[in-house]
Formats: C-alpha cells, sequence, structure tokens
C-alpha cells in the first residue's frame, strides 16, 4: 500500500495536536503552507476537526491524533 503525500500531510497535521489537553486547538493561519492549509480542509471534511482552518479535534480526531501520535512514538523508539 503506498501512502499518498496528502496523507502523510495529514498525519503530520494531527501530530502537531497536544493530547494532554483537549482545550488546545490549532490555527493554521491563511499565511501557512499551501499544503498544510489543504491538510487541514481535508480533515475538516473528514469530520477529524471542527474548523477548514484548524479548531479542535472531534471524537474520531482525538482517536486519529491518539494512534497517529502513539504509531510516531513507536517507530521512533525502534530507531
Amino acid at each position: 500500500m503506498h501512502l499518498s503525500q496528502e496523507f502523510l500531510e495529514e498525519l503530520e497535521l494531527l501530530n502537531l495536536f497536544n493530547l494532554d489537553s483537549h482545550q488546545g486547538g490549532l490555527k493554521i493561519h491563511h499565511d501557512a503552507e499551501p499544503a498544510r492549509i489543504r491538510s487541514a480542509q481535508r480533515l475538516f471534511a473528514k469530520h477529524v476537526i471542527t474548523l477548514e482552518d484548524g479548531g479542535y479535534l472531534t471524537p474520531l480526531g482525538i482517536q486519529a491524533a491518539e494512534h497517529t501520535q502513539a504509531l510516531i512514538t513507536m517507530l521512533q523508539l525502534a530507531d
């Protein structure tokens, strides 16, 4: 299975969320990298985040971010 660049960008964005507090969101500014802006828009369309420009994680987003961050941690420990 090939992981697309778009998919990897979405994982990178999910990795930015602080899971220690669900009160903290992200704001993707209009002058951010275009790929970051598009990634946020895709995650919003998938009901993973609450706003097209970031916002907070939805319940689905919390699960996705937890799994993403856990996988990244596991793979980094394997180095």
